[in-house]
């Protein structure tokens, strides 16, 4: 699936009975069991990842939780998370990406345009980006993601989003493994409807596992004569 507001539109035209033969009717409204409560939502075993969703309390729009294990050594998810100009490539519906701005070697504020299908408007949003380092007493690296609205003033047409929340953790898993876990909250903002943002929800976190995936495949991530040094610490 290419895009999460074009599933939307795509979602509200089909009739349920098609989509029920898709196996994904339960995704589509919330049955009330175990709202709050973390449920599997896809799983490839082939690929080895894992999508879940939950509803928190006093939410309408589902929480998304993803597991996922690579064949690459964490520091190549590391440089693929540092490199922004290529999210574009691979991350979720994004039309744009670009750093805004390097607040230190842990800290980045970057900008990203989501994109919408005929006669509904792109959605913008700004990230910022916290980096705590993998050390020897914290196995692991975790990035902190959160919306910054106000960072820019609104540039229309586009809608700006309000939430785009989630953390990343990368875990060695031996030499050439690693454990991805992410987990937060998207709302895409405007006007959609909740049952069909819900539907997605889980969709864009396993398409952007698999587009890490290719990209990882990339000489100028995997091979090392053609790494460029990565611009944050992602490792102390």
């Amino acid at each position: 699936m290419k895009k999460i507001l074009a599933g939307l539109l795509l979602c509200s035209s089909l009739p349920l009975t098609a989509l029920a033969a898709r196996d994904d009717l339960d995704e589509l409204r919330d049955s009330g069991v175990n709202k709050n409560e973390w449920r599997l939502s896809k799983y490839d075993k082939l690929r080895d990842i894992k999508v879940y969703v939950k509803n928190d309390e006093g939410k309408n729009i589902r929480s998304f939780k993803v597991e996922a294990m690579f064949n690459y050594p964490v520091e190549d998810l590391a440089r693929l998370q540092a490199d922004v100009d290529s999210y574009s490539k691979w991350y979720f519906t994004t039309l744009e990406s670009k750093l805004l701005k390097k607040v230190s070697d842990k800290e980045f504020i970057f900008y990203m345009v989501h994109d919408a299908p005929v006669s509904m408007p792109d959605r913008d949003v700004i990230m910022r980006a916290a980096i705590e380092p993998m050390t020897k007493s914290r196995p692991y690296v975790l990035i902190r993601m959160t919306a910054l609205p106000d960072y820019l003033p609104p540039k229309p047409p586009y809608v700006r989003m309000e939430s785009e929340n989630y953390t990343v953790k990368f875990t060695p898993v031996g030499k050439d493994k690693t454990l991805l876990e992410s987990e937060g909250f998207i709302d895409p903002g405007g006007v959609s409807p909740t049952w069909a943002i819900n539907f997605l929800q889980g969709k864009g976190p396993y398409a952007n596992m698999m587009g890490m995936t290719r990209m990882l495949q990339l000489p100028k991530y995997r091979d090392k004569d053609q790494k460029e040094p990565n611009p944050f610490k992602f490792f102390e």
